[in-house]
């Protein structure tokens, strides 16, 4: 048997140089991570030693932004960790990110605390050759990355900022891992097939399946037969939205929503208010007023006041037909209970009603039912829609390969071909939900995009990770309209990255501002009820018919159904978001109370005193949007303006693609996000584009 080697500590030697998972050990991580550590150590000590005057080319021009081969380890075994941290962990994984955080922390703040580094940065900042516009982005980056992260304060101050970026580093992960543990660990047992009443096939069979799978995990806890619900989207939704049992669909609604609220070391409501008050301890000792204002100084919003003045105008567009949409709800609810209402007079709709009386009142109006879709969904030809979709626009092709190494079975690898036929990426797909696999969807990265100093486009390896509704043994995965959605979310992250051609890589792909990063994802959703692109792939899995005109049709007329009660749900997260980063004193708030009162204007209905959103929003505990997600709603008045321009070209048009590839997606962050959306669009945005598309606003006849 031949002696294993570190992958890490040499060259991959695999086609695109792609990442040997089969090969990765979990003892190889640690061995890499602290080599990793010696070796930035190592550059920083020649690069601060080196005698010669500071310059653009000899300070800022180092391995990392060069893609270097032998400095750039630390960086490659960390994305390789913690993307499957998310994607695939377990337990020794979960045991070893703790061990490591608080190194890998103290190790960027020893780089972004060096003085002698700071200063070589500095004078090049004062003093340089004259630079391209990218070379400059590329410094001011560098210099504000610095004081940004602390180079200017005092020795206390520098002390100070150690602990505090340290100990905010391991809450975060500390309340991931929380929330993954508490997602796996409910579920909804059934054996009474009288509880499944309601319940489509679909929901029934995947149930069914998990039950068995369950079983020969741990044979001695279930029984021959029965069905098995969890809080993986789905199972849940598809429960929420069928099931006729309201006590069965209330015990589902609360678990969710009250995942990390319970008396186990699970909680995660000491580690919101902790991670609330080192945000803005860290912005204030860095000279800033509140943590908001710390990070809406690198974002299109610029300010507090833009972003409330954003949220504000969608209140007030949205709540007046929202507020229709709930009393017809409510009509309903009161309608299919008349006789419980005789009998209970303080009947009412509650949360876990929603989903189920919206589903009912989408039949009534459109006839229009989610399972009534999932046959011409599937998902083999759902990729092939989306795929096709990405060729008729820009002209690339995709080509499976299993010779490239995946880290699960579940995930598919697949070459990415431009137009002219050259390689232009790997793409993987990471479609299902698992055990160790952290609930909703992203796109990643395993190697970002670009330019050698011999000008050779190393190109980018990029991922999107969900959870889909699987296969079963009777059916293929059948997808929901909301699923195929999602993967086009994900897929428009992804071209954002396979685009990329910037000579720097900390510059390339997705990194752009986070009000900007949403806009090329969410444009891409504008195409999931365009008929014309459903005709290329949405087939009836077993008769081979095409989706019918007159479900397109009720699809394309159904399209604002709820849509003001969806637009308030997400600005009540950005008010929530908001709420906490903008605190100038320390938070000493009950959680729970607090989510209650900070998102009020926004929210129509019950609001329960036992569930709390903030112990799962990983999006703003953990996820890099903390006084940021209000960029979803930034972002989708970009994409409605920017799909405009489609619309009145034609949705394939190739010029308009090539004007969004070129100006947009191969960008990068290389200019202000503004810059590029106007080359793009001739113009700034406006609200109009997204309230005539949610049918707010009627646009001229």
């Amino acid at each position: 048997m031949s002696e294993h080697r570190n992958p890490f500590l040499e060259p991959y030697g695999t086609l695109h140089d792609t990442v040997p998972f089969d090969r990765i050990r979990l003892e190889d991580y640690e061995e890499a991570f602290m080599e990793g550590i010696r070796r930035d150590n190592e550059y920083l000590e020649k690069t601060i030693n080196n005698p010669e005057k500071p310059t653009f080319d000899n300070t800022i021009l180092n391995p990392f932004d060069e893609g270097d081969g032998y400095y750039d380890l630390l960086d490659r075994v960390s994305t390789v960790f913690f993307n499957l941290l998310s994607a695939e962990t377990n337990d020794e994984m979960d045991a070893l990110a703790q061990k490591m955080q608080p190194i890998l922390t103290q190790h960027a703040n020893d780089m972004r605390l060096n003085p002698q580094l700071f200063e070589r940065i500095r004078q090049v900042h004062l003093h340089h050759r004259r630079l391209t516009a990218e070379e400059k982005m590329l410094l001011d980056n560098c210099y504000e990355g610095f004081v940004r992260s602390g180079a200017l304060l005092d020795e206390e101050g520098k002390t100070k900022l150690r602990q505090l970026t340290e100990e905010a580093s391991m809450l975060s992960l500390q309340f991931s891992q929380n929330l993954l543990k508490e997602n796996k660990a409910f579920t909804l047992r059934i054996t009474d097939e009288a509880q499944l009443d309601g319940l489509p096939d679909t929901a029934r069979e995947a149930a069914a399946q998990a039950w068995k799978e369950a079983r020969s995990q741990e044979p001695e806890a279930y029984g021959d037969k029965g069905w098995l619900f969890t809080l993986d989207m789905p199972s849940y939704s598809p429960f929420m939205t069928y099931s006729t049992q309201r006590e069965l669909r209330k015990q589902m609604y609360m678990a969710r929503n009250t995942e990390c609220t319970h008396d186990n070391s699970e909680n995660n409501i000491e580690i919101c208010k902790r991670l609330i008050n080192l945000r803005r301890e860290i912005a204030q000792l860095l000279g800033y007023k509140t943590y908001a204002d710390y990070v809406l100084k690198h974002r299109m919003a610029s300010n507090v006041r833009n972003v409330y003045r954003l949220l504000d105008d969608l209140i007030d567009a949205y709540k007046p037909t929202a507020i229709k949409e709930r009393e017809e709800l409510i009509r309903l609810f009161k309608k299919n209970n008349s006789q419980l209402s005789t009998l209970n007079s303080q009947l009412k709709m509650m949360p876990w009603d929603t989903g189920f009386y919206s589903h009912q009142l989408q039949m009534k109006k459109y006839n229009l039912d989610a399972e009534m879709l999932r046959p011409y969904f599937e998902l083999s030809k759902v990729i092939e829609g989306v795929f096709g979709l990405a060729n008729r626009l820009y002209g690339i092709t995709f080509k499976e390969n299993k010779d490239i190494p995946v880290y699960h079975p579940d995930v598919k690898a697949y070459e990415v071909f431009d137009k002219d036929g050259s390689y232009l990426a790997v793409f993987y797909a990471d479609f299902h939900p698992r055990k160790g696999k952290q609930g909703g969807a992203w796109m990643t990265e395993y190697q970002g995009q670009w330019i050698t100093k011999k000008g050779e486009n190393i190109r980018p390896h990029v991922s999107v990770v969900m959870n889909l509704t699987k296969p079963t043994d009777e059916k293929p995965a059948l997808l929901t309209l909301g699923e195929v959605e999602t993967f086009l979310h994900e897929f428009g992250h992804s071209l954002h990255g396979m685009f990329a051609n910037t000579r720097f890589e900390s510059l390339s792909g997705t990194n752009v501002w986070w009000d900007f990063v949403e806009l090329p994802s969410q444009f891409m959703e504008n195409f999931a009820i365009e008929k014309d692109f459903l005709r290329t792939f949405a087939f009836h899995y077993q008769t081979g018919e095409p989706l019918p005109d007159e479900l397109i049709h009720r699809i394309v007329k159904s399209r604002n159904f709820m849509a003001a009660t969806a637009c308030l749900r997400q600005v009540s997260f950005g008010l929530l978001d908001l709420a906490y980063y903008t605190k100038k004193e320390a938070f000493t708030d009950d959680i729970i109370s607090f989510e209650k009162k900070a998102w009020k204007k926004a929210i129509l209905g019950e609001q329960l005193p036992d569930t709390c959103m903030t112990v799962q929003f990983s999006h703003i505990m953990a996820g890099g949007y903390a006084a940021g997600y209000y960029s979803y709603k930034w972002a989708e008045v970009l994409d409605a303006d920017a799909f405009s321009v489609f619309k009145r070209h034609g949705i394939f048009d190739q010029k308009t693609a090539q004007s969004f590839r070129d100006n947009i997606l191969s960008r990068g962050g290389t200019e202000h996000p503004m810059t590029l959306y106007k080359r793009f669009r001739g113009g700034e945005p406006t609200i109009d584009a997204l309230l005539k598309r949610n049918g707010i606003k009627r646009g001229k006849k």
